[in-house]
């Protein structure tokens, strides 16, 4: 880990962080960050580039769901035309 700077890996740390949601988390590496020498602005666009990265899967799965549940009205549609 030698390869990162403190203050990359305090941004990495913020990424992690909104990625698994971990409050105490955010509550330890934003402070750390600033004692880094990292600007809120800084701090603010890791936090918004993670966010947007975590809400992917969650769009994602509500899509495939909505998909299905369309799927299945059709396949129930389906039926009752051929009754």
């Amino acid at each position: 880990m030698n390869e990162l700077t403190a203050r990359e890996m305090e941004l990495v740390a913020i990424g992690a962080a909104i990625g698994s949601n971990c409050v105490p988390c955010i509550e330890y590496h934003i402070p750390a960050a600033k004692r880094e020498g990292l600007t809120n602005g800084q701090i603010l666009a890791a936090i918004q580039i993670a966010d947007s990265v975590k809400k992917v899967p969650s769009q994602k799965v509500y899509q495939s769901a909505l998909e299905l549940v369309e799927k299945d009205k059709k396949i129930k549609s389906a039926g009752k035309m051929s009754k």
